[in-house]
């Protein structure tokens, strides 16, 4: 048998309550102020842009929890993607999203328990952060080809990895899915994950587990990731709510 683990950084609170400063303070990196991350000039362009666009997700009111995603701009919408089992509230519900001291609150938009993909919406624009202009792969990615994601593993700052595709698995309900050697952990589930060429090619859910049967224990493979493709995302159907509620059609609605 197969095991999969999705990697949110913990299990998020179910008790409903208004986030406090307090409790969102500690996800903040006010270290970002002080203590500039060297950048190696052998990181790609795209590599940078992929850093640039990666935000940690926090659920209002969760204790202790949070997962990884990323900005995209979607014709001048600001928008957040990330794993479901990250944002799996209602719709409608509140969310916090960070990069460096930078905090925005936005709306989920999207849920997709099938396919774990969520998608929020942020009203105010970040000032540093620097959304990547949506840019979906149009075929799923060949085996061997590179990739690049960056997260917020644990409790790390913001970490750039590379890849390569590994291979494929296919799940009984959500069919097919992108395995990636790279590294991962809890904390990464949500980030976006692109192509050489940074087109999306889908979002990084969860870490492959093996059973020792031996010990009875099931055993991260920290080096083995899955992943959503993008295909499984349709943006029609994903900006309906948001559509549907703004007076003035957006021309991302049109």
């Amino acid at each position: 048998m197969k095991y999969i683990m999705i990697i949110a950084a913990f299990l998020f609170s179910t008790t409903a309550h208004a986030a406090s400063i307090e409790e969102i303070a500690p996800f903040l990196d006010t270290s970002m102020n002080t203590e500039p991350v060297p950048i190696s000039s052998t990181i790609t362009i795209i590599e940078q842009k992929v850093r640039d666009a990666a935000v940690k997700v926090v659920k209002a009111g969760a204790r202790g929890g949070h997962g990884s995603g990323a900005l995209v701009n979607y014709k001048g919408l600001t928008l957040v993607f990330t794993a479901q089992h990250v944002a799996d509230g209602i719709l409608g519900g509140r969310y916090y999203v960070f990069q460096g001291t930078e905090l925005r609150e936005c709306i989920l938009v999207y849920s997709d328990e099938l396919h774990d993909v969520a998608v929020l919406y942020v009203p105010q624009e970040f000032q540093f952060a620097k959304p990547l202009k949506f840019s979906p792969r149009k075929n799923i990615i060949d085996v061997g080809e590179e990739i690049t994601y960056s997260g917020y593993p644990s409790d790390h700052r913001l970490m750039t990895f590379r890849g390569r595709v590994a291979g494929y698995e296919i799940l009984t309900d959500a069919g097919m899915q992108i395995l990636l050697h790279t590294h991962g952990w809890f904390g990464c589930s949500g980030s976006l994950v692109y192509d050489s060429t940074g087109d999306i090619i889908g979002v990084l859910w969860g870490i492959d587990v093996e059973h020792v049967h031996s010990t009875g224990y099931n055993q991260a493979i920290g080096n083995l990731m899955w992943v959503s493709p993008i295909q499984n995302l349709h943006m029609d159907l994903a900006l309906r709510m948001l559509c549907e509620a703004k007076s003035n059609k957006h021309r991302a609605c049109r």
